[in-house]
Protein backbone atom coordinates (compact mmCIF):
# COMPACT_ATOMS: atom_id res chain seq x y z
CA UNK A 1 0.00 0.00 0.00
CA UNK A 2 0.69 3.55 -0.23
CA UNK A 3 2.29 5.15 3.38
CA UNK A 4 -0.34 6.61 5.53
CA UNK A 5 3.15 8.11 7.16
CA UNK A 6 5.88 10.15 6.02
CA UNK A 7 9.34 8.70 4.96
CA UNK A 8 10.77 10.93 7.93
CA UNK A 9 8.23 9.22 10.56
CA UNK A 10 9.24 5.64 9.41
CA UNK A 11 12.84 7.20 9.81
CA UNK A 12 11.91 8.72 13.26
CA UNK A 13 10.54 5.12 14.12
CA UNK A 14 12.84 3.19 12.78
CA UNK A 15 14.94 1.21 9.67
CA UNK A 16 13.18 1.43 6.05
CA UNK A 17 14.59 -0.54 3.70
CA UNK A 18 15.61 0.62 0.15
CA UNK A 19 15.40 -0.98 -3.21
CA UNK A 20 18.39 -2.32 -5.21
CA UNK A 21 19.82 -1.49 -8.53
CA UNK A 22 17.26 -0.68 -11.20
CA UNK A 23 19.85 -1.39 -14.45
CA UNK A 24 21.13 -4.85 -13.14
CA UNK A 25 16.97 -6.05 -12.47
CA UNK A 26 16.38 -4.73 -15.98
CA UNK A 27 19.03 -6.32 -17.64
CA UNK A 28 18.57 -9.95 -16.17
CA UNK A 29 14.97 -9.61 -17.17
CA UNK A 30 16.53 -9.43 -20.80
CA UNK A 31 17.04 -5.54 -21.06
CA UNK A 32 20.21 -3.84 -23.15
CA UNK A 33 21.39 -1.07 -21.29
CA UNK A 34 23.94 -0.15 -23.63
CA UNK A 35 22.41 2.77 -24.97
CA UNK A 36 23.91 6.29 -23.26
CA UNK A 37 20.44 6.92 -21.60
CA UNK A 38 20.59 3.62 -19.71
CA UNK A 39 17.40 2.84 -17.69
CA UNK A 40 15.66 6.02 -18.63
CA UNK A 41 15.49 4.64 -22.57
CA UNK A 42 12.61 2.44 -21.00
CA UNK A 43 10.67 4.86 -19.90
CA UNK A 44 9.97 5.59 -23.71
CA UNK A 45 9.77 2.47 -25.07
CA UNK A 46 9.11 -0.11 -22.32
CA UNK A 47 7.69 1.45 -19.06
CA UNK A 48 6.16 -1.99 -17.93
CA UNK A 49 9.98 -3.27 -18.02
CA UNK A 50 10.27 -0.47 -15.14
CA UNK A 51 7.51 -1.30 -12.97
CA UNK A 52 8.05 -4.76 -13.33
CA UNK A 53 11.47 -3.97 -11.80
CA UNK A 54 10.14 -2.07 -9.19
CA UNK A 55 7.41 -4.56 -7.94
CA UNK A 56 10.16 -7.42 -7.82
CA UNK A 57 11.87 -5.41 -5.28
CA UNK A 58 9.02 -4.63 -3.29
CA UNK A 59 8.10 -8.21 -3.10
CA UNK A 60 11.63 -9.01 -1.96
CA UNK A 61 10.97 -6.67 1.29
CA UNK A 62 11.90 -2.97 -0.01
CA UNK A 63 10.14 -0.16 1.77
CA UNK A 64 11.06 2.76 -0.79
CA UNK A 65 11.56 2.31 -4.09
CA UNK A 66 13.78 5.14 -6.72
CA UNK A 67 12.69 5.63 -10.02
CA UNK A 68 14.27 5.45 -13.33
CA UNK A 69 15.30 8.66 -13.79
CA UNK A 70 18.82 8.86 -12.33
CA UNK A 71 19.91 9.49 -16.07
CA UNK A 72 16.74 11.24 -17.04
CA UNK A 73 17.72 14.98 -17.90
CA UNK A 74 16.22 17.47 -20.96
CA UNK A 75 19.55 17.42 -22.69
CA UNK A 76 19.86 13.83 -22.96
CA UNK A 77 16.61 13.19 -24.07
CA UNK A 78 17.16 16.14 -26.44
CA UNK A 79 20.33 14.35 -27.93
CA UNK A 80 17.84 11.40 -28.85
CA UNK A 81 15.30 13.87 -30.33
CA UNK A 82 13.02 13.89 -27.71
CA UNK A 83 10.89 17.40 -26.63
CA UNK A 84 11.20 18.79 -23.80
CA UNK A 85 7.72 18.60 -23.09
CA UNK A 86 8.00 14.70 -23.82
CA UNK A 87 10.90 14.78 -21.75
CA UNK A 88 9.12 16.47 -18.73
CA UNK A 89 6.36 13.39 -19.61
CA UNK A 90 8.86 10.96 -19.12
CA UNK A 91 10.42 11.96 -15.61
CA UNK A 92 6.62 12.02 -14.00
CA UNK A 93 6.06 8.67 -15.39
CA UNK A 94 9.00 7.49 -13.70
CA UNK A 95 7.05 8.61 -10.93
CA UNK A 96 3.76 7.10 -11.20
CA UNK A 97 5.45 3.64 -12.66
CA UNK A 98 6.79 3.31 -8.77
CA UNK A 99 3.18 4.32 -7.29
CA UNK A 100 1.87 1.77 -9.44
CA UNK A 101 4.24 -0.74 -8.73
CA UNK A 102 3.53 0.05 -5.36
CA UNK A 103 -0.64 -0.62 -5.70
CA UNK A 104 0.05 -3.52 -7.17
CA UNK A 105 2.25 -5.39 -4.88
CA UNK A 106 -0.81 -5.47 -2.69
CA UNK A 107 1.50 -5.26 0.74
CA UNK A 108 0.09 -4.04 3.92
CA UNK A 109 3.10 -2.47 4.74
CA UNK A 110 3.75 0.92 3.77
CA UNK A 111 5.62 1.58 0.76
CA UNK A 112 7.29 5.11 -0.58
CA UNK A 113 8.63 6.65 -3.37
CA UNK A 114 11.71 8.40 -4.49
CA UNK A 115 12.59 10.26 -7.29
CA UNK A 116 15.79 9.83 -8.68
CA UNK A 117 18.01 12.71 -9.55
CA UNK A 118 21.32 12.00 -10.77
CA UNK A 119 24.39 13.98 -11.10
CA UNK A 120 25.65 15.91 -14.11
CA UNK A 121 28.05 13.38 -14.48
CA UNK A 122 25.33 10.66 -15.37
CA UNK A 123 24.09 12.63 -18.11
CA UNK A 124 27.60 12.72 -20.07
CA UNK A 125 27.93 8.86 -19.46
CA UNK A 126 31.25 8.61 -19.63
CA UNK A 127 32.18 8.08 -15.90
CA UNK A 128 32.40 11.76 -14.76
CA UNK A 129 29.54 10.89 -11.99
CA UNK A 130 32.75 8.70 -10.44
CA UNK A 131 35.32 11.82 -10.73
CA UNK A 132 33.12 15.12 -10.27
CA UNK A 133 35.28 18.45 -11.25
CA UNK A 134 33.27 18.96 -14.43
CA UNK A 135 34.78 22.35 -14.72
CA UNK A 136 31.49 23.99 -14.08
CA UNK A 137 30.62 26.39 -11.67
CA UNK A 138 27.87 25.92 -8.57
CA UNK A 139 25.48 28.13 -10.76
CA UNK A 140 26.11 26.48 -14.03
CA UNK A 141 25.12 23.23 -11.95
CA UNK A 142 22.48 24.39 -10.07
CA UNK A 143 20.92 25.92 -13.57
CA UNK A 144 21.08 22.01 -14.93
CA UNK A 145 19.88 20.34 -12.11
CA UNK A 146 16.61 22.84 -11.16
CA UNK A 147 14.42 21.95 -13.94
CA UNK A 148 14.30 18.57 -13.81
CA UNK A 149 13.83 18.76 -10.05
CA UNK A 150 10.99 21.00 -10.51
CA UNK A 151 9.15 18.20 -13.19
CA UNK A 152 9.99 15.46 -10.34
CA UNK A 153 8.76 17.17 -7.48
CA UNK A 154 5.65 17.78 -9.52
CA UNK A 155 4.84 14.72 -9.72
CA UNK A 156 4.27 14.04 -6.13
CA UNK A 157 6.93 11.69 -4.98
CA UNK A 158 7.70 11.00 -1.31
CA UNK A 159 11.36 11.95 -1.47
CA UNK A 160 13.86 13.42 -4.27
CA UNK A 161 16.74 11.17 -3.90
CA UNK A 162 19.64 13.74 -4.76
CA UNK A 163 21.51 10.80 -5.39
CA UNK A 164 25.68 9.59 -6.57
CA UNK A 165 27.21 12.35 -6.08
CA UNK A 166 31.00 12.97 -6.45
CA UNK A 167 31.26 16.53 -5.30
CA UNK A 168 30.67 18.88 -2.95
CA UNK A 169 30.23 21.54 -5.28
CA UNK A 170 27.39 19.84 -7.02
CA UNK A 171 25.95 19.07 -3.91
CA UNK A 172 25.80 22.79 -3.03
CA UNK A 173 23.91 23.27 -6.66
CA UNK A 174 21.28 20.09 -5.61
CA UNK A 175 20.72 21.77 -2.13
CA UNK A 176 19.93 25.42 -3.37
CA UNK A 177 17.74 23.85 -6.08
CA UNK A 178 15.63 21.57 -3.79
CA UNK A 179 14.76 24.87 -1.82
CA UNK A 180 10.65 25.94 -2.13
CA UNK A 181 9.86 22.48 -3.76
CA UNK A 182 7.35 21.65 -0.95
CA UNK A 183 9.34 17.97 -1.40
CA UNK A 184 12.15 16.56 1.54
CA UNK A 185 14.68 15.22 0.23
CA UNK A 186 17.84 12.97 0.68
CA UNK A 187 21.70 13.71 -0.25
CA UNK A 188 23.67 10.80 -0.99
CA UNK A 189 27.35 11.21 -1.82
CA UNK A 190 29.67 8.48 -3.84
CA UNK A 191 32.58 7.81 -1.57
CA UNK A 192 36.26 6.97 -1.64
CA UNK A 193 37.29 6.65 1.73
CA UNK A 194 36.76 8.90 3.85
CA UNK A 195 36.06 11.33 0.71
CA UNK A 196 33.86 12.51 -2.12
CA UNK A 197 35.01 10.71 -5.57
CA UNK A 198 36.07 14.68 -6.36
CA UNK A 199 38.47 14.18 -3.05
CA UNK A 200 37.07 16.49 -0.62
CA UNK A 201 36.57 15.81 3.11
CA UNK A 202 33.33 13.92 3.57
CA UNK A 203 33.27 16.18 7.07
CA UNK A 204 33.44 19.27 5.22
CA UNK A 205 30.76 17.48 2.11
CA UNK A 206 28.18 16.72 4.49
CA UNK A 207 28.30 19.91 6.59
CA UNK A 208 26.40 21.44 3.57
CA UNK A 209 22.92 19.68 3.91
CA UNK A 210 23.39 19.91 7.96
CA UNK A 211 20.90 23.00 8.29
CA UNK A 212 19.10 22.42 4.94
CA UNK A 213 15.25 21.50 6.05
CA UNK A 214 14.56 19.45 2.82
CA UNK A 215 16.76 17.09 3.52
CA UNK A 216 15.37 14.12 5.58
CA UNK A 217 18.47 12.02 5.56
CA UNK A 218 22.14 11.91 4.56
CA UNK A 219 24.77 9.29 3.55
CA UNK A 220 26.40 7.64 0.39
CA UNK A 221 25.37 5.67 -2.47
CA UNK A 222 26.89 3.83 -5.36
CA UNK A 223 30.49 3.50 -3.22
CA UNK A 224 32.08 0.12 -2.57
CA UNK A 225 30.32 -1.36 0.61
CA UNK A 226 33.56 -1.50 2.65
CA UNK A 227 33.45 2.38 2.30
CA UNK A 228 30.06 2.80 3.46
CA UNK A 229 30.97 2.03 7.39
CA UNK A 230 33.10 5.51 7.79
CA UNK A 231 30.63 7.54 5.57
CA UNK A 232 27.82 6.39 7.78
CA UNK A 233 29.67 7.17 10.99
CA UNK A 234 30.73 10.92 9.46
CA UNK A 235 27.21 12.08 8.20
CA UNK A 236 25.35 10.84 11.47
CA UNK A 237 28.18 12.81 13.53
CA UNK A 238 28.27 15.65 11.43
CA UNK A 239 24.46 16.63 10.58
CA UNK A 240 22.57 14.62 13.45
CA UNK A 241 20.33 13.68 10.59
CA UNK A 242 19.47 9.53 9.70
CA UNK A 243 21.68 8.03 7.21
CA UNK A 244 21.12 6.50 4.10
CA UNK A 245 23.38 3.19 2.92
CA UNK A 246 23.00 1.74 -0.15
CA UNK A 247 26.17 0.95 -2.40
CA UNK A 248 27.03 -0.85 -5.01
CA UNK A 249 27.63 -5.14 -5.26
CA UNK A 250 31.56 -4.30 -4.62
CA UNK A 251 32.40 -4.48 -8.49
CA UNK A 252 34.31 -1.66 -10.20
CA UNK A 253 32.91 0.26 -13.32
CA UNK A 254 34.74 0.04 -16.13
CA UNK A 255 33.20 3.01 -18.18
CA UNK A 256 35.35 2.49 -21.05
CA UNK A 257 34.31 -0.69 -21.55
CA UNK A 258 31.19 -0.04 -20.23
CA UNK A 259 31.17 -2.94 -17.87
CA UNK A 260 31.47 -4.45 -14.22
CA UNK A 261 34.48 -5.93 -13.23
CA UNK A 262 36.29 -7.37 -10.01
CA UNK A 263 34.28 -10.01 -7.31
CA UNK A 264 31.26 -8.45 -5.32
CA UNK A 265 31.44 -8.01 -1.44
CA UNK A 266 28.45 -7.14 -0.52
CA UNK A 267 26.80 -9.26 2.27
CA UNK A 268 23.47 -8.66 4.58
CA UNK A 269 25.64 -8.96 7.47
CA UNK A 270 27.05 -5.84 6.87
CA UNK A 271 23.62 -3.96 7.53
CA UNK A 272 24.18 -4.46 11.28
CA UNK A 273 27.41 -2.18 10.91
CA UNK A 274 25.67 0.71 9.42
CA UNK A 275 22.56 0.84 11.55
CA UNK A 276 24.87 0.61 14.51
CA UNK A 277 26.74 3.23 12.84
CA UNK A 278 23.76 5.62 12.35
CA UNK A 279 21.97 4.28 8.96
CA UNK A 280 17.67 4.55 8.55
CA UNK A 281 17.54 3.52 5.10
CA UNK A 282 19.85 0.43 3.89
CA UNK A 283 19.56 -1.05 0.59
CA UNK A 284 21.49 -1.63 -2.54
CA UNK A 285 23.01 0.44 -5.65
CA UNK A 286 24.28 -1.04 -8.69
CA UNK A 287 24.68 -4.89 -9.40
CA UNK A 288 22.58 -5.97 -5.94
CA UNK A 289 19.26 -7.37 -6.88
CA UNK A 290 16.03 -8.80 -5.30
CA UNK A 291 17.88 -11.62 -3.39
CA UNK A 292 20.25 -9.45 -1.66
CA UNK A 293 17.71 -6.71 -0.82
CA UNK A 294 15.57 -9.53 0.82
CA UNK A 295 18.59 -10.45 3.06
CA UNK A 296 18.84 -7.11 4.51
CA UNK A 297 14.66 -7.25 4.95
CA UNK A 298 15.23 -10.14 6.79
CA UNK A 299 18.18 -9.11 8.71
CA UNK A 300 16.51 -5.68 9.64
CA UNK A 301 13.64 -7.55 10.64
CA UNK A 302 15.45 -9.64 12.89
CA UNK A 303 17.67 -7.06 14.87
Amino acid sequence: MTSTITLAEALAAGTVVLDGGMSNQLESAGHDLSDELWSARLLAEQPEAITEAHLAYFRAGADVAITASYQATFEGFAGRGISHDRAAGLMALSVELARDAARRARLSRPLWVAASVGPYGAMLADGSEYRGRYGLSVDELERFHRPRLEVLAAARPDVLALETVPDADEAAALLRAVRGLGVPAWLTYSVAGDSTRAGQPLEEAFTLAADVDEVIAVGVNCCAPEDADTAAAIAARVTGKPVVVYPNSGETWNAEARAWTGRATFTADQVKGWQRAGARMIGGCCRVGPEAISGIAGTLGAA
